[in-house]
């Protein structure tokens, strides 16, 4: 674990068990050679690519994607969070002090963790279309259960662009080769034909947490939208006609209504991970990582809350940044904390009161209370530590988002404001009176804080170079992680990004 402090839970592969939604059953991992002939076996093994989503955790890395690791790495390198080291409590080697000032290597744990959640999923998706390929089905009985698979794989090689750019491209898996790295445009047109390919066969209609036509556009569209960042090719217009391609949703009235624990009802998102503590899911525990340990007496008078880790948290600035009107401010947690048992100030055991403060001393050296936390999914008395809020992907207001901004893009603001007052009207906001890039970029903030999306937005705007809070200029070159130094050392036919030292 990253702190001092026992946690109670149990280490498991979260893709040992596949889950498409929370009304299915939960089925193991397949042994037999025979299975796949019957639906119930086919939605099995798909269900099981699905499961892939929500990450693992082992004693090589921890790769929980919801609340560890590989969100944690986005958002620290982000300009909105931060975990900061507090006492002897996570410094864990200065993986996360090395991701807020954008000094990493190839060495650091956090890259590892992302690198083999992605390709973790894409092995278990490999050998899915591998079983599906020896079953007994027809071409066309085969067809749309490819496309689906195939869809999920390149979501994963999508994140591989994001964060890696030149990564391996591997869907044989009887393959036991080393592969070679692709370049980034490769992986990219990958990306795309995949999507591509796969839009005709996947379902038209709205279906929750599955991969449908709905959520291969919202995926093709962000791929667009990051042309220019990823390869040198804007299309802005290509992201456009992909969101006008999305139909069925609608903003929920309620922003928090697509993070309550029954999230699921929410009419705008279109794609999920599914949570179900009962269930057996693993990895879904992001508010007990932000809050403090005695944060658990706001929420209920006997604490019937699970133990929180007391660490990430929103960067100095962030809560500042929204005007008091926004309803979505109550996304963070700020403030004296008030024991719902005596009605008083929660006092910590050095004596202090338990405030969140906005300033933090230094991501080397934090106090206890300091930070502002984070508090946008729905927290109960009587959670335990597994959640069962799904965790969000994709929701609605980015496809309104980047419509918006792309329309700005291409000189046509005015088409840009039916999309941002959707936006602002349900947040309690005006609308500006120019709607230009300065403005997309702080509303993006403001609409999908602590999503694990901010660091492509900052690399898409350029501020990811500029200087922030305790960080310096970051060079171009780390636009992309370092490929981990472990995997380049078992595989010799892989070179590592440029600009990082081989």
């Amino acid at each position: 674990m990253k702190i001092n402090k026992i946690v109670p839970f149990v280490l498991s592969a979260c893709f040992a068990v596949s889950c498409t939604n929370l009304d299915e059953d939960l089925y193991d991992r397949v042994q037999d050679d025979d299975f796949g002939t019957t639906p119930k076996e086919i939605q099995a093994l798909v269900g099981g690519a699905y499961s892939s989503l929500r990450g693992f955790s082992d004693n090589i890395s921890h790769s929980y994607p919801t609340c560890e690791y590989v969100f944690f790495l986005n958002e620290v390198a982000s300009d909105e969070a931060t975990i900061p080291t507090r006492g002897t409590n996570w410094y864990d080697g200065g993986q996360y002090q090395e991701a807020q000032r954008h000094t990493w290597t190839a060495n650091n744990g956090l890259m590892l963790s992302a690198w083999r959640y992605c390709y973790s999923g894409i092995a278990k998706v490999n050998s899915i279309i591998y079983q599906i390929d020896k079953s007994g089905l027809t071409a066309d009985e085969k067809a749309p259960i490819y496309a689906e698979l195939k869809a999920i794989r390149a979501y994963y090689y999508y994140n591989l662009l994001d964060m890696f750019g030149n990564v391996p491209i591997v869907t044989n898996f009887e393959d036991t080769g080393l592969p070679a790295n692709s370049t980034r445009q490769q992986v990219y047109d990958f990306v795309e034909s995949e999507l591509l390919a796969a839009i005709p066969y996947l379902p038209a209609n709205v279906v929750y947490s599955k991969f449908t036509k709905n959520v291969a556009y919202s995926i093709l569209a962000r791929l667009y939208l990051n042309s220019e960042a990823f390869v040198g090719t804007p299309r802005w217009q290509d992201c456009i006609n992909m969101c006008q391609n999305v139909t069925g949703y609608t903003l929920a009235s309620d922003y928090f209504a697509n993070f309550a624990t029954n999230n699921q009802t929410s009419p705008e998102i279109i794609f999920s991970i599914p949570y179900d503590g009962n269930a057996g899911t693993l990895g879904n525990y992001l508010s007990s990582m932000s809050c403090h340990y005695l944060h658990r007496f706001t929420i209920s008078p006997t604490g019937d809350y699970p133990w929180s880790g007391n660490g990430i948290s929103a960067q100095p600035g962030v809560f500042s940044s929204f005007d008091d009107a926004d309803k979505r401010k109550k996304m963070m947690i700020s403030g004296d904390q008030i024991s719902l048992a005596t009605g008083s100030v929660i006092m910590m055991d050095n004596g202090e009161p338990l405030t969140y403060t906005e300033e933090i001393t230094s991501v080397a050296d934090a106090k206890e209370n300091e930070g502002v936390r984070i508090g946008k999914y729905e927290m109960r008395a009587g959670d335990k530590w597994e959640r069962d809020n799904d965790w969000v992907l994709i929701r609605y207001s980015e496809i309104l988002m980047m419509q918006a901004e792309c329309y700005v893009r291409l000189g046509s603001p005015d088409l840009a404001a039916p999309f941002i007052q959707q936006i602002t009207s349900r947040a309690g906001t005006e609308m500006p009176a120019v709607i230009d890039l300065d403005f997309i970029n702080k509303e993006l903030l403001r609409e999908f804080a602590f999503e694990g999306r901010r660091r492509t937005d900052n690399i898409r705007f350029g501020t990811f170079f500029q200087p922030w809070w305790e960080k310096g200029t970051t060079e171009p070159y780390k636009a992309i992680f370092p490929i981990p130094a472990s995997v380049l050392s078992t595989n010799t036919n892989l070179h590592q990004n440029p600009g990082y030292p081989n």
